[in-house]
């Protein structure tokens, strides 16, 4: 029988390892799995100890962690969070315990204070995919004035998870931005809408921006960003319209690619994308006007590989690319962190 102890110790780094811990003194549950969206390259099941259960491993070379907690059930197994870790990041699919590694700093910008902004809903209907919801964020002060535009691919969720207006505002005020809108567009339904598809690309080109435009005076070609499948939106937009963006941020787009990612060819839209992705890599020349592009992916997701290759092969026609990289996963948190540098510059680039 295993020693009795008062308190297990919570999760933390020791050392050159990382102990998974989750207390149980009496030993009620039949076992303990990390769960963990990102392949760890081991045994993930907690061991029996004194006070509940551990796992030990060497630090993985990620920089920070959203994991859970998997615990048999009958007669299926259930997630759930560290009750020993009070750290905690949302997600679209609930809330994940998170751990920072030695190696994660935060922002900088996270610890400024952001100019204030104003919130106006504008609903944009009658498209080919629907009515297409839309929340404008403006400078507090700015009223009516011209302003540069950013448009956001799953807006509300980006700004909720990965912060966004808190960047822009934050940047505004630290004298790094200048005044900027952003319209934050709701994905609807997403999957159909964001997978290549012409009817919302026309969508966003024809219908959007245009009545953006005229609600709110807007200086110059707007620079549109998109993360995961809403990347693939962005870019798809751009590639289907030269002259429509005078920017875009991808990132981790879902570029996928047969020879890459043949795991994900059960998803229902998987033609759509990668027809539209080998059309890309089947280009020799940048339509004129192509607009400038960053792109940015964590180096511990699936899609790193095909986004490398998807700013390669960008530049290799003449698009100006420039890339950046966390080492994390397929998170908010990595697209939060990645903001700055990397979509600082291609504003101040794209707005002067």
């Amino acid at each position: 029988m295993l020693p009795a102890v008062d308190v297990l110790a919570p999760t933390a780094v020791e050392g050159d390892e990382v102990a998974f811990r989750l207390a149980d003194p009496d030993h009620t549950r039949a076992g303990a799995k990390l769960w963990c969206d990102l392949d760890l390259g081991a045994d993930l099941h907690l061991s029996e100890v004194p006070g509940g259960w551990e796992l030990r491993m060497p630090l993985p070379e990620v920089d920070c962690l959203e994991y859970m907690f998997e615990i048999p059930g009958d007669p299926d197994p259930h997630l759930d969070l560290d009750p020993g870790n009070p750290e905690q990041v949302d997600g679209a699919f609930g809330a994940h315990s998170w751990l920072a590694l030695p190696s994660y700093a935060a922002p900088a910008w996270l610890d400024l204070t952001p100019v204030p902004g104003e919130r106006t809903s504008l609903k944009v209907t009658r498209t080919a995919v629907g009515t297409i919801d839309v929340t404008v964020w403006t400078p507090e002060g700015s009223g009516d004035a011209e302003l540069p535009l950013l448009v956001a691919h799953d807006g509300p969720e980006m700004d909720k998870l990965g912060e966004l207006t808190r960047y822009v505002g934050a940047l505004i005020g630290d004298g790094r931005l200048p005044p900027v809108r952003v319209a934050l567009l709701a994905p609807g339904a997403r999957d159909e809408r964001y997978a290549a598809n012409p009817a919302y690309a026309a969508a966003l080109t024809d219908r959007v921006l245009p009545r953006l435009r005229k609600k709110f005076p807007t200086r110059g070609l707007p620079v549109v960003s998109g993360q995961s499948l809403g990347g693939v939106a962005a870019l798809h937009a751009a590639w289907t319209s030269p002259g429509a963006f005078g920017g875009l941020l991808l990132q981790s787009g879902s570029f996928f690619t047969a020879e890459l990612d043949g795991q994900e060819s059960a998803y229902p839209h998987w033609g759509a994308v990668t027809g539209f992705v080998a059309t890309v890599h089947a280009a020799t020349q940048a339509a004129p006007g192509a607009p400038r592009t960053a792109i940015t992916c964590g180096t511990a997701e699936e899609n790193f590989r095909n986004n490398r290759l998807m700013a390669d092969q960008l530049a290799a026609t003449g698009v100006r690319v420039s890339w950046g990289e966390a080492r994390q996963g397929h998170t908010w948190t990595c697209w939060r962190d990645l903001l700055d540098p990397h979509l600082t510059d291609l504003l101040t680039e794209v707005f002067g």
